[in-house]
């Protein structure tokens, strides 16, 4: 007993002569922010780590049950469903296209997460740019990004949220790590200045380094938020600064991993195939069909099962929308005969194949510039300029539809046009359900696609004497909004139960 009571006055004795050093020194392998930001390396390892959060938003790593933007913007349209497979492991996936998702979802959590991660990653390269000690056009590149980043979360954030917390600078403390969610005009208005400023600091994409983001993207972004609002001027003056982009020739190819980055491309999420880099995309085994053996779609790997596939699959609505002699359907779409499947589609343009399972090399595309023409023809037919159906017809009568152009069409018709144009040009680019939400159309379409679903849920995929469960497919203006993550709610005690979306 005596021994026992010496080690422990030894103990605190030892303790106490050093608790000042062992609170306050770093680890050996950790860098403090202090002393970090300090060269053009540091400003670039920074904002690669800022952009690293994009492929966990857009969807990476099989088994995960966040599966990424997809499952929000595009299965929750009409354009894409599920198979329903008999593993239930995924349910919670289903729930965003049957509009019965909760607070707990983890695809809401996941873009919530992770744009505050990007935000919070912008912050910090914001606080210190001004003070570095570095070349004037690198610190200006660095900053464009960190402001463009901070304005792309943003607005993915009040588009899916409504109004959230604006948080504009790293917190010092853990009491400054909970904010109230804020109104979306103030939310607006930063991301405004965010992104106008950020335009006139980033290079073009001629100077600009392969895979980050360049003037011509804050101008995309820019023309978007305006387009959002329905600003119509402001959103045609922004697009138009857009340069320095073509169409490419042909559809497939855009989305080839031998073509990433391409002429056509504006913004595109990063991913590489290697194993050891842990950095892949693996859309494509999602996209397909559940399949005992991969190795029946040309170009993947023998020997692994599918178990995770039959998600955002084709509708029959989606199908039924393309004109006949579009040569984009093709390459938007593919079918299957495979294990009891039977002629079964699946998304085509994002299949490559694989060479080691479940990693593919497809990167995701954000902004291309076939969206940026047709916004421009959207802003211009909104305020009746005559040259609206050129745009328009620069991307419906292009070489690589088989086409022909559109000869002329009242305001009225044009919008509708347009529309069209976006949902068959942008397909599985998870455009279509925010289209939907901003121009008021999403209640009255979606429940006519539920409607459709459960008078036939066989010809949506589910199998013989399998019902859609009580309360799906039910759209109510609730539902225009994803819930703020109830774990926000329990950590963030400036956010309480009563500050919840309607509905959940």
């Amino acid at each position: 007993m005596k021994l026992k009571i010496y080690i422990v006055a030894m103990l605190g004795i030892v303790f106490s002569a050093c608790q000042d050093d062992l609170l306050t020194k770093l680890p050996e392998t950790v860098v403090s922010s202090g002393d970090f930001y300090k060269t053009a390396e540091d400003f670039q390892q920074a904002t690669v780590g800022m952009y690293a959060p994009l492929r966990e938003l857009y969807g990476t790593g099989l088994g995960n049950d966040d599966f990424g933007d997809w499952t929000i913007d595009e299965m929750r349209s009409d354009n894409t469903c599920f198979i329903y497979n008999f593993n239930r492991g995924f349910a919670g996936i289903e729930q965003y296209d049957q509009f019965i998702d909760d607070a707990n979802g983890a695809g809401a959590g996941n873009k919530y997460n992770n744009d505050y991660i990007i935000i919070g990653r912008a912050n910090q390269i914001l606080d210190k740019i001004d003070g570095a000690d570095i070349d004037e056009a690198a610190k200006n590149n660095f900053k464009g990004q960190a402001l463009f980043m901070r304005a792309f979360a943003y607005f993915d954030l009040i588009q899916h949220f409504g109004a959230v917390p604006l948080i504009l600078n790293p917190p010092t403390s853990y009491e400054e790590t909970g904010s109230p969610r804020v109104s979306t005009e103030e939310i607006y208005a930063e991301i405004l200045a965010d992104v106008e400023l950020a335009a006139t600091l980033l290079p073009d994409r001629a100077s600009q380094a392969v895979g980050f983001v360049s003037n011509g993207a804050a101008y995309t972004l820019l023309g978007n938020m305006h387009l959002v609002r329905e600003e119509w001027a402001a959103a045609e003056d922004a697009l138009m600064q857009v340069s320095g982009y073509a169409l490419m020739d042909d559809y497939a190819s855009i989305f080839f991993p031998s073509n990433k980055n391409n002429t056509e491309s504006i913004f595109e999420i990063q991913y590489w195939e290697d194993q050891s880099a842990g950095l892949a995309s693996n859309f494509a085994y999602q996209f397909l069909p559940s399949l005992s053996n991969i190795g029946v779609v040309p170009g993947f790997p023998n020997g692994y099962a599918n178990g995770a596939g039959g998600w955002n699959i084709p509708t029959p609505d989606l199908l039924a929308a393309y004109e006949p002699g579009d040569l984009r359907l093709d390459a938007s779409v593919g079918y299957i005969t495979a294990d009891t499947y039977v002629n079964t589609p699946y998304i085509k343009k994002f299949v490559h194949g694989s060479n080691i399972a479940p990693n593919t090399n497809n990167n995701w595309p954000v902004y291309r510039y076939a969206e940026v023409l047709l916004m421009i023809a959207e802003a211009k037919n909104e305020q009746g300029e005559a040259d609206a159906l050129t745009y328009l017809n620069m991307v419906h009568a292009h070489s690589r539809t088989g086409l022909a152009p559109i000869a002329a069409a009242s305001q009225a018709q044009l919008r509708d046009l347009i529309m069209q144009e976006r949902r068959i040009e942008l397909a599985f680019e998870n455009k279509r359900w925010l289209d939907l939400v901003r121009t008021d159309q999403a209640v009255a379409v979606m429940n006519a696609h539920g409607a459709e679903i459960l008078a036939d849920p066989q010809a949506y995929y589910y199998p013989v004497g399998v019902e859609p469960p009580a309360g799906a497919y039910q759209v109510t203006t609730e539902d225009l909004l994803l819930p703020i993550p109830q774990r926000e709610i329990r950590i963030n005690p400036e956010i309480g139960q009563e500050d919840q979306n309607p509905g959940y």
